[in-house]
């Protein structure tokens, strides 16, 4: 396995992958391998089981095997790779670990929007925001596309990218595991999540317990996300006093902070009505509308996003230092 040294050495490396190359889209992604594994058991289940209890133990079997086996296999092949040749472990270690930061294809999707509405394109910024929303984005106004950028790029700082980041650096504190398998792991949850933690059928019982995991793992991130950008800011006790009013509303864990602490921060409201496959759904109002959504509003989300990142990456680097330092000292 790699050494404490090592881990951290592949640490900062994935970090500085994921900010200059990101996802090469003709490499597979352990997100592809996870959601078709997914995809299959899901329909081998739904085929074979109909009662809510049967649902419900297959959702947990699922889960619990996706998420153990894809931490064990992130250990296996580090551990492997690293027997082999040094470097070659630490390159896989770097390129896998640096999959599961989404930082740069973050930046590369609200940019892709943006650009679209920037020249004036409406329907193909609407395509565009297809790929990366639930929502349905016909018949979006300019405004609510700008909306909708903004609160995925609030909502996916946390699950894509500070999220993974958390766990990355847990794991590297961990002798012997390091941080691939945590970070693997925490993604297996968020896939599953995202694909079968819905609160509507087939999928109610089936994802009930993926969903109620993934806002656990999440929780503490999430609130670390929060209290970093509140600091950041220069106005903590105003921002934190708006995302504790606001936050509660929204009947996720997790989301309704994210969200809140980039709409008190850059001055917007989040939330509203939005379109879902034709149903409307009105979604509780996070923030006070001192300004427009802009796409300078936008730029200046990813700003926050990219700085919460490297505060953590920087504060981890130091402990490690600092450990190792010590650990030299008693020796």
């Amino acid at each position: 396995m790699l050494s404490p040294e090592q881990v951290f050495l592949v640490l900062l490396l994935a970090a500085i992958w994921d900010y200059l190359i990101g996802d090469p889209r003709s490499w597979l992604h352990p997100v592809q391998v996870m959601g078709w594994i997914i995809t299959k058991f899901t329909k081998l289940i739904l085929n074979l089981y109909q009662q809510p209890r049967q649902l419900r133990l297959q959702g947990i079997l699922l889960s619990l095997l996706l998420i153990f086996g894809s931490g064990v296999f992130g250990w296996l092949i580090v551990w492997g790779s690293n027997l082999i040749n040094f470097w070659l472990g630490i390159v896989i270690a770097t390129v896998v670990l640096a999959s599961c930061f989404a930082g740069k294809s973050l930046t590369l999707a609200a940019e892709d929007v943006l650009q679209a509405l920037v020249e004036g394109d409406l329907k193909t910024a609407r395509f565009r925001l297809s790929f990366y929303v639930g929502r349905d984005t016909d018949n979006l106004s300019e405004s609510e596309i700008l909306r909708a950028i903004l609160e995925t790029v609030a909502e996916n700082t946390v699950d894509g990218v500070t999220a993974p980041l958390f766990y990355a650096i847990l794991g590297a504190f961990l002798p012997g595991v390091g941080s691939v398998p945590l970070v693997l792991g925490y993604k297996a949850a968020s896939t599953l999540d995202s694909m079968i933690g819905y609160r509507h059928e087939p999928y109610t019982d089936l994802g009930w317990f993926s969903a109620q995991l993934e806002d656990r793992l999440t929780w503490v991130p999430c609130r670390l996300t929060v209290l970093t950008l509140a600091l950041c800011s220069g106005k903590p006790k105003q921002v934190l006093a708006l995302c504790c009013r606001d936050a509660v509303k929204d009947p996720s864990p997790n989301s309704g902070w994210s969200e809140s602490i980039y709409a008190a921060i850059l001055g917007v409201q989040l939330g509203g009505v939005n379109t879902y496959q034709g149903i409307v759904k009105q979604k509780p109002l996070l923030g006070e509308a001192i300004h427009s959504i802009t796409p300078e509003t936008v730029k200046q989300a990813l700003g926050l996003t990219r700085w919460c990142f490297l505060l953590w990456l920087a504060i981890a680097l130091g402990c490690a230092i600092i450990v190792y330092n010590f650990n030299l000292s008693l020796n």
